[in-house]
């Protein structure tokens, strides 16, 4: 112990303080800084704020390969190797989000760093070369696949896959890609950040189209549209208001109806319920008259997300019923509609007031979808009411109606249906069966990979991972599903109030291992999400999510009273089965995580 001090710091009172030990024991004291510790927080932080500068941060983090006197030792390969993966990890994820945002010289520089370090990984090559194109620099990318084709016949006697050499021949003969970004590629970019969830990102893109249209190009309006629709997602109403104006001046009755749509969430935006009543119905007058499924959906979608504000979600989802019911169920344009439905029904089922009627007009939606054989719509009444009934801990009942969803659903062919089987697994690690979770989680998986909803299933997915990780007492697996979100919603974008449970989640495996670092973000989560949205429910997640942070600071004391709280809130929010978990996290002893779900 002398000599480890010793080498930890040549400051004797600091050193003596970095080391301690319990019985035969030896360990770092929990709150000594580790390099490693450091760089896994920083990365969880980047995935979480999704800029390239916390990026930067976390890169700067990483020393090199861990260990590097040891590394050949069998105990450190694994680890260094998780360790190495992460970094290359978050390179590439930097780079996509800079490339996103249309600073392709920095995205081009991070990607020839990433290049560096795995020479021969030809996706990285690719990639390397599309920006290096896109940013005008052809001469670079070829230059790049030279020395790919080089290193690969000097090593393996190979050359470059198809899709490499393709790629090199496009941009030899200047086909394919652009030699600089145009109006189009940064109109582009702007959709696929839409898509993603990078409402910023997408706003500076669509900014910089506008930049590149005359103002005469009828282009130009539907551009102000994009970017009035981009800052509204992020709720910069200012930024939004002249975009809306010079959108407003296109004459095409499709894009008026697109128009319409975005001004009555502006409206929404600024409390206007009736101006956004009447330009959501606007809006659906003029997408039925055009007949675009495109923008018949977003108008449906828009009427919904009205009605819930004026707190008549129920009434407007039979209407929509009626409405829906007597169009094609094969519409895939309308999954869309019932999609945004399932996101309204979380705030009901969680929301004080609202959790106790779902219940009651799920059933409802259920008999009218049954009788205009509305197949899309009773796959959504079967969900919303498993849904319920599995807050309820009426377990036998709610896996009937999640498994009905789940078949439903999949007669359809289309992208959505990951939400009931996502939460048909959530039951059975909630029943005490977390190791039959894992069929309807990879189901999920498979659908949210290609769905719209993805932004909103991926948290959740990762989420019930972890939480019967947990309950099966293994919390380093569950801290592997905590990183997976965070890279998840780095890809796919993130709802914060979808992916809710992942914070106490996260937070009690952290706790399991002492981490009070690791814990605190998903605590202070956990916390911005009670405040946006302040019920029973939130506000025990919250609280859960605080007492795990206090256990694994040590205040057993502090942790037992949160805990307390949180329990009373859940039973307030009618969630039995939460409130007795949490409960009996009261009297758990330091340290135990997982195996505490009441039977």
């Amino acid at each position: 112990m002398h000599h480890a001090r010793r080498n930890l710091s040549e400051d004797p009172e600091l050193a003596a303080t970095l080391i301690g030990g319990e019985g035969e024991a030896l360990s770092l004291h929990r709150d000594a800084w580790v390099d490693v510790g450091a760089f896994e927080a920083a990365a969880a932080k980047a995935r979480r704020a999704a800029n390239p500068a916390a990026y930067e941060e976390a890169l700067s983090l990483y020393g090199g390969d861990l260990l590097p006197e040891d590394r050949y030792e069998e105990w450190a390969v694994s680890r260094g190797e998780e360790l190495r993966s992460d970094f290359l990890a978050l390179l590439s994820e930097q780079a996509g989000s800079l490339e996103a945002r249309g600073e392709l010289d920095a995205a081009a520089a991070v990607l020839r760093r990433a290049v560096s370090e795995e020479p021969l990984d030809e996706d990285l090559v690719v990639r390397l070369m599309r920006v290096s194109a896109l940013a005008g620099r052809r001469r670079e990318a070829l230059d790049t696949y030279d020395r790919l084709a080089e290193r690969l016949d000097k090593e393996s006697e190979t050359e470059p896959a198809a899709e490499t050499q393709q790629m090199r021949e496009e941009i030899a003969s200047r086909g394919g890609l652009s030699p600089e970004l145009t109006k189009e590629l940064w109109e582009r970019v702007g959709d696929l950040r839409m898509l993603s969830g990078d409402v910023t990102g997408a706003a500076t893109a669509f900014e910089s189209a506008i930049s590149m249209a005359h103002p005469s190009d009828p282009a130009a309006a539907a551009l102000h549209r994009k970017a009035a629709e981009a800052y509204l997602g992020a709720h910069d109403i200012e930024s939004a208001d002249p975009h809306l104006s010079s959108a407003a001046k296109l004459d095409d009755p499709a894009e008026k109806s697109r128009v319409a749509a975005v001004g009555a969430n502006a409206a929404w935006e600024k409390g206007d319920l009736s101006a956004a009543q009447e330009l959501a119905t606007k809006a659906l007058s003029l997408a039925e008259t055009t007949g675009e499924g495109t923008d018949l959906a977003q108008a449906h979608e828009t009427l919904a997300i009205v009605c819930h504000f004026q707190g008549a979600w129920r009434e407007g989802l039979s209407e929509e019923v009626e409405r829906l019911g007597r169009l094609p169920d094969g519409d895939e344009q309308l999954a869309g509609v019932f999609d945004i439905h399932h996101c309204i029904g979380q705030y009901h089922l969680y929301g004080d007031g609202l959790w106790e009627h779902v219940e009651d007009y799920a059933r409802e939606t259920l008999d009218r979808a049954d009788q205009l054989g509305a197949v899309r719509a009773q796959a959504f009444a079967w969900c919303l009411l498993g849904e319920s009934l599995l807050l309820q801990a009426r377990f036998d009942e709610a896996a009937g109606c999640l498994e009905r969803s789940g078949e439903l659903h999949a007669t359809l062919g289309e992208r959505s249906g990951a939400l009931p089987w996502q939460r048909l697994a959530e039951l059975f690690v909630s029943r005490g069966s977390p190791g039959e979770a894992a069929a309807p989680l990879r189901r999920a998986s498979a659908i949210a990979t290609i769905s719209p909803m993805a932004p909103h299933m991926w948290g959740r997915i990762y989420a019930t991972s972890a939480f019967g990780a947990l309950e099966k007492g293994d919390p380093a697996e569950a801290i592997r599903s905590v990183r997976a979100a965070a890279a998840a919603a780095v890809r796919y974008g993130n709802c914060p109030t979808c992916s809710a449970l992942l914070n106490p989640v996260a937070a009690e495996a952290f706790a399991a291992i002492g981490d009070a670092e690791g814990a605190g973000p998903f605590a202070e989560d956990a916390a911005r999400v009670a405040e946006m949205f302040d019920s029973s429910a939130w506000r025990a997640m919250a609280l859960s999510a605080e007492a795990n942070l206090k256990a694994s600071e040590g205040d057993s004391s502090g942790s037992a009273g949160l805990f307390r709280e949180a329990a009373g809130r859940y039973e307030q929010a009618g969630q039995p089965y939460w409130a007795e978990r949490t409960r009996a996290r009261v009297d758990a002893p330091a340290g135990n995580a997982g195996g505490t779900a009441p039977s």
